[in-house]
């Protein structure tokens, strides 16, 4: 009989362990891992470096990171956060760092590092590791003596506790089992992906990375403008759009700009079967008309240079060849021989271009999802399930997910550490 059962090696499930084990040594914690291997996310992220948190540590800034669990992170951000992550590992002596764009990683720039650490905890806590023990079945059951306990379900054992949390990732298996218990599920479908694109204005410059704002226009005729209110960040728009650093690949586009775009449009790519068209500003602090009256000024100072090798703006030269080739204006042609359509064809390319999307592809090891357990079915103050007592649940078992950036690491470990809490104060 354990005190606590953990269904899940990966970040979520050792963190929760190691909180529980570590503030009462008088518990008795086992994690059951389906396969031989734990802490397989946690090797692969960040390209092996394991992008373990974020540097926000206002959590009313770092909830807009969620498109699913803004609301309901609020409250659990305020009691466990990056600040909070960081000192669990500075503290077992890993120290952590950041990057420009606010990433944090192990000052080792491995993986190994954050696993090693938390392998150490297990195994000096006492919690028992069980490999190749995928669960079949949950059993609420009548205790010996009195109230209600767990019994846990493995192919060749069966495990009895007072508590049990969930942390086995997105998991359809897993979520079956929770249907059976009456919980609701949320479809999933893909998040944080990459846009396949093929057009002769991003061919051949591979590479290419520039600051742009995307606007995902329609999944039908270009210039059609989707209807109805989509949820964006903590604001409310006509239209789905975010902005930041885009790159071209071999495949198309990615860069966190798109990343963030599928990731808070993860539902409506989906129902479009991931064909839609995207408008890219390649220019976001010009719009079309603005663009327009400063290439007439840059006519007049210019005239007698070529546009194809005479970029005024802060973008990629490449980029710039290829966007005024779009527009119709020839290799050789001089700023004074640009006609005013063709300058009104550079504006419009340069801050309203609009692609053809024509598939996705995963963000590097990045497999995430957006779907999952019924967030109105948490209590949020202890990950607790609203409709069985002793039962627990963190990382992304629940229909939470976020952008590209050590966020949905952080879910995990919030989630786990607040359950951790609630776990050991029920044995006071």
């Amino acid at each position: 009989m354990y005190d606590l059962v953990v269904v899940g090696g990966g970040a979520a499930g050792f963190f929760g362990a190691i909180h529980v084990a570590d503030n009462r040594p008088d518990m008795k914690v086992a994690i059951l891992e389906q396969g031989n291997k734990v802490l397989s996310k946690v090797r692969i992220s960040g390209g092996g470096r394991c992008n373990v948190t974020h540097a926000e540590f206002n959590p009313a800034e770092l909830v807009k990171a969620y498109p699913r669990g803004e609301r309901e992170l609020r409250g659990p951000f305020h009691t466990y956060q990056p600040r909070d992550t960081v000192e669990f590992f500075e503290s077992r002596g890993v120290p952590l760092k950041v990057e420009e764009d606010g990433r944090m990683f192990p000052e080792s720039d491995s993986s190994q590092t954050i696993i090693d650490c938390l392998m150490d905890s297990v195994i000096t806590l006492g919690i028992h590791l069980i490999k190749n023990a995928p669960v079949v079945e949950i059993i609420p059951v009548e205790s010996p003596t009195g109230g209600m306990i767990w019994e846990v379900k493995t192919k060749s054992d069966s495990y009895h506790c007072s508590n049990l949390l969930v942390a086995t990732g997105s998991s359809q298996k897993m979520w079956n089992i929770l249907k059976v218990l009456g919980h609701r599920i949320i479809d999933p479908v893909p998040s944080l992906f990459t846009f396949h694109i093929k057009d002769p204005r991003i061919d051949g410059i591979q590479g290419v990375s520039t600051h742009a704002r995307v606007e995902l226009v329609s999944r039908e005729l270009p210039g059609k403008r989707l209807s109805g209110v989509i949820r964006t960040s903590s604001k409310r728009s006509a239209g789905l759009t975010t902005e930041g650093p885009l790159l071209i690949t071999h495949w198309g586009m990615s860069g966190p700009a798109v990343l963030k775009l599928s990731s808070w449009g993860a539902r409506i790519l989906h129902d479009y079967n991931y064909r839609f068209r995207i408008r890219v500003n390649w220019t976001p602090d010009y719009h079309q008309e603005g663009m327009y009256a400063f290439l007439v000024k840059v006519k007049d100072v210019e005239a007698r240079r070529t546009v194809f090798r005479t970029c005024p703006l802060e973008i990629p030269k490449r980029l710039w060849r290829k966007l005024v080739q779009a527009a119709e204006i020839t290799p050789d042609q001089k700023w004074a021989e640009v006609q005013k359509k063709q300058l009104q064809q550079l504006a419009g390319q340069l801050t309203s271009s609009e692609f053809l999307v024509e598939g996705k592809s995963p963000f590097k090891e990045e497999f995430v999802t957006a779907g999952g357990l019924d967030l109105k079915e948490i209590n949020f103050k202890s990950f607790e399930s609203k409709l069985h007592k002793g039962l627990y649940f963190a990382g992304e078992v629940l229909n939470i997910d976020a952008i590209t950036g050590g966020y949905n690491f952080q879910n995990a470990w919030t989630g786990a550490y607040l359950a951790a809490r609630a776990i050991t104060e029920s044995k006071n």
